[in-house]
């Protein structure tokens, strides 16, 4: 674990359907709670859009939809970095999906790549359905990358 942090304000927004993205949601919250005290949720549709340039991290959460799309209720957001000052904010997406699909986790890869364009992209994890005990160190080093980018981008050296 690295140097805690506790003045990076960071937001989690997710959306859910099924409920295992909402419970990646949960580990990655618990992981970023390890490096910062100021890590907050949201709902997508409850997230202060007018705060967004506010935060040091922003991470996304979702599921695909259909073929590999981003779900509706996600197009706001992807949207907001599109328009707004984002550069300098870190950024990290999960998502969850079924391999079964031909664009596996779709979603993920279409925020990540206009993440990487619009923010500074530390890090993407894709999880097969629900979240399981195999996916625990990939959860803690999506945490720690994204943490080591926000680390770097103030100059703090661990």
């Amino acid at each position: 674990m690295g140097l805690m942090s506790y003045s990076m304000k960071v937001a989690i927004v997710y959306t859910s359907i099924t409920g295992n993205t909402e419970g990646a949601m949960e580990i990655v919250n618990d992981y970023m709670k390890r490096y910062t005290q100021q890590c907050y949720v949201y709902q997508v549709e409850y997230f202060p859009f007018y705060q967004l340039e506010s935060f040091d991290a922003i991470i996304i959460g979702t599921y695909t939809w259909g073929s590999g799309d981003i779900p509706h209720e996600m197009m706001r957001l992807y949207h907001a970095f599109e328009n707004y000052k984002t550069k300098d904010i870190v950024t990290g997406v999960f998502g969850t999906g079924d391999e079964c699909y031909p664009n596996f986790c779709g979603a993920v890869d279409e925020f990540r790549d206009m993440l990487y364009v619009h923010s500074t992209l530390a890090a993407t994890l894709k999880i097969e359905l629900l979240p399981q005990r195999i996916d625990e160190h990939r959860f803690e080093r999506f945490a720690q990358v994204v943490m080591e980018r926000v680390n770097s981008k103030k100059g703090i050296t661990v």
